[in-house]
């Protein structure tokens, strides 16, 4: 087993929400777990043997209590978790259900289902933040973005410039300016079919973007690259088969991690120097994560059901193409309740299936 001195470090600003899973049981208690993009992202890469650090405006309401809670279990970092000025934890609620054919799907809501009221949203870091975690960066393996602020930018270019590779993961383009400016720092950068049709300009001369990938939900993912200093070819990785589908929330997230966890942890040093059998590695293997992932409700929820030699186990079937004999060995109490902070105190309701 590695020293601690020994794991790879990410950093990781962006999405960091408490989500609250509603699971096709409508019996069973609603579960509250760290999550959002940056969230997901940063906990299953120490699920996968790193330190992770979190950078977010948490202010100790409940919902940033409970994100903290369930970070913490896992051994996330958590010394920048509450940089000023301080916010409300961002709360996503996310309901599964059964399609018509039967097959499973979910939606968001971000509103409260009581109420109506809109639950708090996503606030980025501010520069008021940069200079001391600028001082923790050196020696990082990665910095993972996916939403864009200037702090953000300083932070990611500031992590490059010591050696980190810069993972930018959009869902979309709200500040061109910033996206563009993005583009010149990020030397990964991964979005999906269904929230962008293309980066922009991701291999050009004057970026940075050293791999470019295009997931394609069920149908895998494609990419291109310039390794070796020439813009390859788009090409096609088709998904593995999924060893049972329950709720494909998450999955993009989990293969961001499979694809850092192989792909980066020598950092971009590591990253320049690995050739095209090893890109593919990391790649299928960021890929069998995210097949695993279907069979658990919620983005992250298999994390909560599997023990860790299990679940490499599992891994290790997916990708030679073996049965998956799902083990459940862990017990979880229920997590504790959320209250919605836009209903009057009289009246707060906890959040829930309404």
């Amino acid at each position: 087993m590695n020293h601690p001195e020994e794991r790879p470090k990410i950093f990781g600003t962006g999405l960091i929400a408490l989500d609250l899973v509603i699971g096709l049981d409508s019996e069973a208690p609603v579960h509250s777990w760290a999550g959002g993009t940056c969230g997901n992202v940063l906990t299953i890469m120490r699920y996968l043997g790193w330190d992770a650090y979190p950078i977010a405006r948490m202010n100790g309401d409940p919902a940033s209590q409970r994100v903290r809670a369930d970070m913490a279990k896992w051994g996330v970092k958590l010394d920048f978790a509450n940089c000023a000025p301080v916010g409300h934890t961002p709360i996503i609620i996310q309901q599964i259900k059964r399609a018509r054919d039967g097959s499973p799907t979910h939606r968001f809501l971000w509103t409260c289902p009581h109420c109506g009221k809109r639950l708090p949203s996503y606030r980025p870091v501010t520069q008021h933040a940069v200079e001391d975690i600028t001082l923790a960066l050196p020696g990082s393996a990665v910095f993972f973005m996916d939403r864009l602020s200037r702090a953000a930018l300083t932070l990611a270019a500031e992590a490059a410039q010591n050696g980190a590779v810069v993972l930018f993961e959009p869902s979309g383009k709200s500040d061109e300016k910033q996206f563009a400016e993005a583009m010149k720092i990020a030397h990964i950068v991964k979005y999906s079919d269904q929230r962008l049709s293309e980066a922009g300009g991701a291999m050009t001369a004057s970026t940075a973007t050293l791999l470019e990938i295009q997931t394609l939900g069920s149908q895998g993912l494609r990419y291109r690259h310039r390794l070796d200093g020439q813009i390859s070819d788009w090409s096609i990785c088709p998904a593995f088969p999924a060893p049972s589908i329950v709720d494909t929330c998450g999955s993009g997230d989990w293969c961001t991690a499979g694809i850092l966890a192989l792909g980066a942890k020598q950092g971009l040093l590591g990253l320049k120097k690995m050739d095209a059998q090893g890109l593919s590695k990391a790649l299928r293997y960021g890929q069998a994560l995210a097949a695993w992932n279907c069979a658990f409700e919620g983005a992250r929820g298999g994390m909560y059901l599997v023990e860790p030699r299990e679940f490499q186990n599992q891994i290790n079937a997916i990708m030679n193409g073996r049965p998956v004999l799902r083990t459940v060995v862990r017990h979880e109490s229920t997590e504790p309740s959320v209250a919605c902070p836009a209903c009057p105190p009289s009246t707060q309701h906890i959040l829930s299936a309404s």
